[in-house]
């Protein structure tokens, strides 16, 4: 299968995605804006560490910044997370499936779910 070059929004969300410092900066900025300073105290980074984190979210279009006197908030945005989740829905959808088709097949041989 050839490589795909990173063209789509959705990749560039992948790709932010793909590194666990990123999705615990996600996660801190579900609790509301936070400066780059106050995230680098919340995670034990160097401010500048942080910063390349945030630019990497915010061109995937994962956060937002707003600009305050000199302060920059970062904030997260749904629009990337609403794509993500359409197309992992049918991902989601097979899987179900085949659990429902597995619990069937258990039921015919008679084994118990407490099992």
């Amino acid at each position: 299968m050839p490589r795909r070059v990173k063209s789509e929004p959705l990749d560039e969300v992948f790709g932010a995605l793909a590194n666990p410092t990123r999705r615990d900066i996600l996660e801190a900025l579900l609790q509301g804006e936070h400066t780059a300073g106050d995230l680098a105290g919340r995670f034990d980074m160097a401010r500048p560490s942080v910063s390349e984190h945030l630019r990497v979210l915010r061109e995937s279009g994962l956060v937002e910044e707003r600009q305050e006197g000199r302060r920059r908030f970062y904030r997260v945005t749904g629009q990337p997370m609403a794509e993500l989740i359409d197309w992992l829905t049918p991902y989601e959808r097979f899987w179900r499936d085949r659990m429902t088709a597995m619990g069937d097949v258990l039921d015919r041989m008679g084994v118990d779910e407490q099992s």
